[in-house]
């Protein structure tokens, strides 16, 4: 029996070796074992997997951007290290995946509610430089970072007018800017998050209701877009807009609507008409707010 057992492994022993060397003769396999720093003997069990390995290991290295890695996850390569004469293969992070993670980790500074991905990552170096009609909002917004934090911080804006025109791209740009400095906010597409704030009462209602309040600067986009009801007005709105103006927290609105056509749409509710409370809301967002309009072409088209 034990030369039986000797045989077998005997064989098994000489299989993985003709493996390993019929390998070894594709000439980008030989150049990625050479690069590791373990014994042959112990790499001859690991053929298959070294094989997978090598292939991600070129990738890698003739990779021009990380949008175009062809690895099985994205930014990722798979990698075997020795560790007691055992190789463990895991997908170790590369360095434009760590670059890239290290440019938009101010990300972290800025909650989301129903955002696309272009608002989360917009800058102001990739604005559309045609366009005058921005001219008085680029002013305001460069007043507003160099004064933010000082007795002299300008309002939040109130910024109305065409769809598509890149309103609340500009906002974002702002806050993106701020939370490099580590400055905390919240983009809010409003219409969404009074569903989603209904939909919550049982779970984490009081949760996210207190950080919108609370945070320190905030973006409601869409304003007017939503089914007013009397709860979306006097429960969310008016208690956010009132403490926020308490606390000089500057409150910033996107809408397609002036501030007189948002008065008459908030005074109509569900359950009738009532113009003095829309009137205390429209007044909460004069304090908080400078009212600016922005006409210009369509540019999601």
């Amino acid at each position: 029996m034990k030369n039986i057992n000797t045989i077998i492994n005997k064989k098994e022993s000489l299989d993985l070796k003709r493996s390993y060397m019929d390998a070894c003769s594709n000439p980008e396999f030989k150049e990625f074992i050479e690069t590791l720093p373990i014994e042959e003997d112990i790499l001859i069990k690991y053929t298959s997997k070294l094989e997978e390995a090598s292939v991600e290991f070129h990738h890698c290295k003739n990779c021009k951007n990380i949008l175009n890695c062809k690895n099985q996850i994205t930014g990722y390569c798979y990698t075997p290290e020795k560790d007691k004469g055992i190789i463990h293969f895991s997908y170790v992070m590369c360095e434009k995946k760590k670059n890239q993670e290290k440019e938009y980790e101010y990300l972290e500074n800025i909650k989301y509610y129903e955002v696309a991905e272009e608002i989360k990552k917009a800058s102001f170096k990739n604005l559309y430089k045609d366009d005058t009609n921005r001219v008085p909002i680029l002013k305001y917004i460069t007043e507003f970072i160099k004064k933010y934090g000082t007795k002299e911080q300008e309002k939040g804006l109130y910024l109305n007018g065409s769809f598509g025109s890149g309103k609340t791209y500009l906002i974002a740009a702002l806050f993106n800017d701020m939370a490099k400095k580590n400055i905390k906010s919240a983009i809010i597409y409003y219409p969404e998050f009074l569903r989603d704030l209904k939909a919550s009462f049982n779970r984490d209602y009081e949760e996210k209701f207190n950080y919108i309040k609370k945070v320190e600067l905030l973006l409601l986009d869409d304003i007017g877009a939503e089914n007013v009801t009397t709860f979306s007005r006097d429960e969310v709105l008016g208690p956010i807009l009132q403490y926020r103006m308490e606390e000089n927290l500057p409150t910033f609105f996107t809408s397609n609507l002036t501030l007189e056509e948002l008065e008459s749409n908030l005074a109509i509710t569900t359950s009738g008409v009532d113009k003095v409370k829309a009137r205390r809301i429209i007044e909460r967002i004069k304090q908080l707010t400078v009212d600016m309009k922005l006409i210009s072409k369509n540019r999601r088209n």
